[in-house]
């Protein structure tokens, strides 16, 4: 069976659709309110059986709200994979698998205890309530940075390979100075305070010692603040090119947001909205 084969329309679902995808009608919004109530509610109760004390005197309670959200969450993902002409393509999405993965870890804490606390991953889920309370200025403000690092991802590629490149050249030059009875056991233990002094975390838990093993540090440190400017000015590029406006409107078939607000068609798919 083709799951990106297309279904057929039909009222039922479009109708669906606009509830569980849209936030521009009034069922639309409450059904995305309620989610966004039951999520919080959820990460509150891992949170709460994180705690000791509490997990040992409520533990039951505890057990059966899990399994009640993930149900509910279940259902809700049923439901938009069944509102949906490609649900392939919403289940690989950015939004469907974080859906997805908000689910599992209950299922797989039956044959892996403890992965329930995984659940926490749900709060990715309030990414919608930009869209759905219909703040447009922060919604175009994501729309921006996100536009912005995928405009950029080639030279910040070629940036951290600079940057992998100097830290093992580093590494390498400060285990031969310090050598194994100053700590610097190995060469990937020096690699690991290159990339520490390099980006001025400094944790201290291994220093040089000698002079030439001194200078070294320095420079790198020095070197540390110049190096950071040029990611932050590689975006900041990006970023002033970016000025699209973006609505709430979702794809029924691509499921993209950030469109026009005069759009009649998807920018990404060229479906009609």
């Amino acid at each position: 069976m083709n799951l990106e084969r297309e279904r057929p329309e039909g009222n039922w679902r479009s109708k669906l659709h606009e509830i569980v995808f849209e936030a521009e009608t009034t069922a639309g919004k409450a059904f995305d309110l309620t989610v966004i109530i039951l999520i919080l509610l959820s990460v509150l109760v891992v949170l709460l059986e994180s705690v000791k004390s509490i997990r040992e005197s409520y533990g039951h309670i505890i057990f059966v709200a899990e399994w009640f959200f993930t149900i509910v969450f279940s259902i809700e993902y049923i439901l938009r994979i069944v509102s949906v002409k490609k649900p392939l393509r919403y289940a690989l999405s950015f939004y469907g698998l974080i859906d997805l993965t908000a689910i599992l870890p209950t299922y797989i804490s039956l044959f892996i205890p403890g992965t329930q606390f995984l659940l926490t991953i749900r709060i990715l889920r309030l990414l919608r309530i930009f869209r759905i309370l219909k703040l447009t200025a922060y919604l175009t403000e994501a729309n921006i940075i996100t536009s912005a690092l995928r405009a950029s991802r080639r030279k910040i590629s070629v940036f951290l390979l600079a940057i992998l490149a100097l830290v093992t050249i580093v590494g390498t030059a400060i285990y031969v100075i310090e050598g194994e009875e100053h700590g610097f056991t190995d060469i990937p233990t020096s690699i690991y305070w290159a990339i520490v002094t390099l980006t001025t975390v400094g944790y201290g838990d291994l220093s040089p010692k000698t002079p030439l093993g001194k200078t070294l540090a320095s420079l790198v440190m020095i070197a540390g603040y110049a190096i950071i400017a040029v990611p932050t000015g590689i975006v900041t590029v990006e970023l002033t090119r970016s000025s699209k406006e973006a609505t709430t409107q979702v794809c029924p078939d691509c499921h993209s947001y950030g469109h026009d607000a005069d759009a009649v068609f998807c920018k990404y798919c060229s479906a009609k909205l």
